[in-house]
């Protein structure tokens, strides 16, 4: 990594402050990027793991004047997500079959998780309660998403990393944006709308050269921010 090429990390909301809502932090983090980015004119690289990957990617979009030159989505649920077991100390018995009468209200919308739970078997719920993850998918349009691919398209570098034995990502494909169709299939990346249709950009930056998606077996979820070897092999190669 080049001296003076600063790497930003997405972990201001932690603990209990991650359940925010995902614009609320969006906005507070983002203008965060946006200070420090100022003050590296020449770039910075930007890390987001978990939850923080996702958040990551949507402050690249809603403040396109960022200069990130490379950013890392470090097993996040890029695509959404469909599993609870991380969920049972926050929300006690709660299961995938029945999550979506939670997430899909008006209350679970004041939750993170609620914000990019993606249930395959509810889409119309999903389209019309959820408040982020079809808005940053561009899924549904609005007046001020013109520029979420833009925000994309300038990175020099967007890499995906997740892996088989995450255990909390679910499906874990989401990391790399594949996701289940209505009968619990896994839809890759490729063969989905939001890489087909060029939504957020993921079809140009591939055709540029700019997209890296790497697969790495035998990772918990807990341990890919802190596994040495994940950090010299798949993080370190990328912050030049």
């Amino acid at each position: 990594m080049h001296p003076g090429t600063p790497v930003y990390n997405t972990v201001r909301f932690a603990g209990w402050s991650s359940l925010e809502p995902m614009w609320q932090q969006v906005e507070e983090v983002g203008m965060d990027v946006i200070s420090i980015g100022a003050a590296f004119p020449e770039g910075i690289n930007l890390i987001g793991y978990s939850q923080g990957g996702l958040l990551a990617r949507a402050i690249l979009q809603r403040f396109p004047m960022h200069n990130v030159r490379n950013f890392i989505s470090l097993s996040s649920p890029q695509a959404g997500q469909y599993g609870t077991n991380f969920l049972h100390l926050i929300f006690p018995g709660l299961v995938c079959e029945t999550a979506y009468e939670l997430f899909y209200s008006r209350l679970g919308q004041h939750t993170s998780v609620g914000n990019y739970w993606n249930d395959p078997y509810h889409q119309k719920l999903y389209y019309e309660y959820s408040k982020f993850l079809p808005y940053v998918n561009n899924e549904i349009k609005l007046f001020n998403n013109s520029d979420f691919k833009s925000g994309l398209i300038k990175l020099e570098r967007m890499i995906l990393i997740g892996g088989p034995d995450d255990g909390v990502i679910t499906p874990w494909q989401s990391s790399h944006f594949g996701y289940y169709d209505s009968n619990l299939t896994v839809i890759e990346m490729f063969n989905r709308s939001v890489y087909k249709d060029d939504t957020i950009g993921l079809k140009t930056l591939n055709e540029q050269g700019k997209l890296e998606i790497i697969t790495v077996p035998g990772i918990q979820h807990s341990d890919w921010h802190k596994n040495i070897s994940i950090v010299d092999q798949f993080l370190l190669p990328y912050l030049d």
